[in-house]
Order: C-alpha cells, then structure tokens, then sequence
C-alpha cells in the first residue's frame, strides 16, 4: 500500500508539472508496466482527481481544452493582441488557411476591414465573419461537424485542405515548447498539419498560457514552423529552441519584436 501511495503522489506530481501525459510515459517514468499505470490511475480517476483520455491521464482542469464558447474568453485580452498583430502582417488580395481555434477566430474578427480575401477554414465561426465582406471568399471545407467547436473534421476535410496553397497558413495551438506545437485533439492535429502543408508562410498563433505546455498529440516540430505571434517574449528556454530552428517571433507588446529569423 505504501508503495502504491508513493506511485499515486508521483503520478500527480508529474501531472501538476506537465498537464497531460500519456500511460506508456507514465510507465518508462515509474519503471512499471502500462497496465500497473491504468490500474494506478483508476482511483483517481474514480475520485475525479485526474481524468483518462485516447492513452493519456491529465489532471482535471488542464487535461483538455475547455468548450469553445468558455475558451474565447480566456485570456481575451490577450488574443485580441495577437490577432490585431498577426492581422497586420496580411495583405489585400492575400489568401490564408485558419483552422478552428480561439485565436484564429479572434484573427478573423481583426480581419474583416481587409479585402479580397481567399480564407480556406474547418471553421464555421471563421467562414461567417469573413463570408460576404469586402469582396473576401471563403471556402469552407466539408466534413463531420463539431457543435461546441464549430470545426468541421476527418479525413475528408484533410484531403480537402491538402489541394489548397496559399500565402498564410495560420494554425492555433494547445501546447508549444521545445518539444514542438501540439493539440488534444487528433482529429485538430491532423487538420492542422494539412493546414501547414497548404502554405507559403506557415504561422503559429497563441498566448503566452500555451508556453512550455505539452498536449496529447504533436502537430509538428518547431522546424515545421515559420513564425510564432503571441503577446510576450517567450520564456528563455524556448525562445532558444525557437531560434535554433529559424522561427521567427513576433510579439504584440512590441511593434515587430523578433528573437529569430
């Protein structure tokens, strides 16, 4: 019992330090099998300590993203930021992939002054602030529906994406750090890395909460990147890591601030 009560404290120590971690993780951390982790994890889970997910445990509370319409005002402030700063590098007659995000959403608000627009979006939210305005065009991409989200997601939409180029491709984030951009949701992530695959420029936009993070699934390697845009400098450790793989940084707090190009 002794040794199970250790194992229990270390298992959310780890997630009080990382938010989500998968079982096979969890396992090579505490030098015990896969199933010794879920057997582990089921108490907890059944107190409501800690919730289970597609392989992973997290801690209630940063195991996942909230629903959309709560996580639009989160961090608003500071959204608004990026999405006025990230708006300011497009041009009239530019064309964008966004994908469903919080900040992609606040993105296409900052938008709606620009004209001629080519927007390619999983997102209805997007497709209806931007859809009739200014001469833009929106091309909305089909596949199964989301209500909370407002994504429409799976292999259809990828394949959609993936016939696409354009000249921002322009992603949110669950998690960025050294490690790469990740989400927590598969089905979001591949989306995503369609969306990277469609654009000249490809941008990552998220605040400064998603820093040294980690979500369930890995979008791509910060050297699949171009750009970050987010509202402070980033911590030291990853700004390194950012500029060891040529991504540029800008920040709203400064007119063009960048640690890399």
């Amino acid at each position: 019992m002794d040794r199970l009560s250790k194992r229990h404290g270390r298992i959310l120590e780890i997630l009080g330090r990382e938010g989500t971690v998968t079982i096979a993780e969890l396992a090579g951390r505490l030098d015990v099998s896969a199933e010794t982790v879920r057997r582990d994890v089921r108490p907890l889970a059944d107190r409501g300590t800690v919730v289970r997910m597609h392989g992973a445990v997290g801690l209630v509370g940063s195991a996942g993203e909230a629903p959309f319409q709560r996580r639009m005002t989160e961090n608003a402030g500071a959204k608004q930021r990026i999405a006025r700063t990230s708006a300011a590098l497009v041009r009239n007659g530019d064309s964008l992939a966004l994908d469903t995000g919080t900040t992609t959403s606040f993105l296409a608000r900052a938008l709606t002054r620009h004209e001629r627009l080519e927007i390619v979006t999983n997102s209805t939210d997007i497709a209806r602030t931007l859809g009739g305005r200014n001469g833009n065009r929106v091309h909305l991409l089909g596949g199964r529906f989301s209500a909370d989200s407002g994504a429409v997601l799976g292999f259809e939409t990828v394949e959609a994406m993936l016939s696409f180029r354009v000249d921002h491709a322009v992603i949110s984030a669950g998690a960025i750090s050294p490690e790469g951009v990740m989400d927590y949701d598969p089905d979001e992530a591949a989306f995503a890395r369609a969306v990277l695959a469609s654009g000249r420029r490809r941008i990552v936009v998220c605040d400064s909460g998603k820093f040294g993070r980690r979500a369930l699934v890995q979008v791509c390697p910060l050297s699949g990147i171009d750009a970050l845009v987010t509202e402070v400098a980033p911590t030291r450790t990853l700004a390194a890591a950012l500029a060891e793989n040529g991504v540029s940084v800008t920040w709203s707090q400064a007119s063009l601030g960048h640690l890399s190009t």
